[in-house]
């Protein structure tokens, strides 16, 4: 099955990414050894989070235009909330971008969060590799929203942009933590509404420290997405930056992360909690400790 799979994955087949995809993220039986048989990518991925309504799938819609004037493939994981009753996508429709489905040069992707932290699905890595492998020229991005736990983004990312309103003055004040690491690009969407320009100051103005410091000035662009204002001044910027030398200080902590998790869910394979449960059911009593019993089980786990 795998190797029929791959074959088609590396011809850019679509059914075959799809099925990959589905197979990874529910960790079926030869997962491992498939991703470890992908070859080495360097297609740039592009980031897009920011909070709820700042208009990022329509953003998203916008830039997919751009890429396939210019002749070019991607692919787009749109990463949602999740049903509390299934664990999937509960914005899986996507109509903001209903009419790159069937476009031969696009490929769209929900994922849900299945309750991850940081904004992201728990195998984004896996599903960017995957997508990279498939022949596309970019890998977009969406995250679920921005705050001061879900800057996964920027560490899988080579270029972030980071999309406000000029409504977003109090959600500004609580990312602000963790929103200069974070962008590598502000969109100011909607800013054909009221105070757009005060928000844009605002915004410079909070940020002017950090220039000071000697960081890289993070360049703010005023897009209308609906109307598809300022989006070719965004995209001539986005590949200019993609273009530059820059080093991801955060890519190394995410791969650290996720290579951490990938050598727990090892270690823990093995870990049966029915038989967990059996075993501390026998051995309750008055002198049972949790912590000595913990210790015991992992020696015994650790000889094996």
């Amino acid at each position: 099955m795998w190797s029929s799979l791959t074959e088609g994955l590396l011809k850019g087949d679509i059914k075959s990414l799809a099925r990959c995809i589905t197979l990874v993220e529910n960790d079926v039986a030869g997962a491992d050894q498939f991703m470890q048989s992908l070859p080495l990518s360097s297609i740039p991925v592009l980031g897009i989070t920011g909070p709820p309504g700042a208009g990022k799938s329509t953003l998203t819609d916008a830039l997919i235009e751009q890429i396939i004037k210019a002749g070019k493939k991607i692919a787009v994981l749109c990463v949602d909330p999740s049903s509390p009753f299934n664990l999937g996508a509960v914005l899986g429709d996507r109509i903001r971008m209903s009419r790159w489905y069937n476009h031969p040069d696009v490929f769209i992707r929900s994922l849900a969060t299945r309750g991850a932290l940081g904004g992201l699905h728990p195998y984004i890595l896996e599903v960017t590799d995957i997508c990279k492998t498939a022949g596309f020229d970019y890998i977009l991005i969406e995250t679920v929203g921005v705050g001061q736990s879900e800057v996964e983004i920027t560490g899988l990312a080579d270029a972030t942009i980071v999309v406000l309103i000029p409504e977003s003055g109090d959600e500004v004040q609580t990312m602000k933590a963790g929103l200069m690491e974070i962008a590598d690009l502000f969109v100011l969407n909607k800013a054909d509404r009221p105070d757009a320009d005060l928000f844009a100051r605002h915004l410079r103005l909070m940020l002017a420290p950090a220039f000071k410091a000697g960081k890289r000035e993070v360049p703010i662009f005023k897009t209308v997405a609906t109307e598809n204002k300022g989006i070719q001044e965004l995209w001539v910027a986005l590949q200019s930056f993609l273009a530059s030398e820059h080093f991801n200080e955060q890519k190394s902590w995410l791969l650290a992360e996720k290579v951490y998790r990938l050598i727990q869910q090892k270690r823990m394979k093995d870990v049966n909690k029915e038989f967990l449960l059996q075993a501390i059911k026998t051995q309750m009593s008055k002198t049972f400790n949790l912590y000595r019993f913990a210790a015991d089980y992992t020696s015994e786990q650790n000889q094996k």
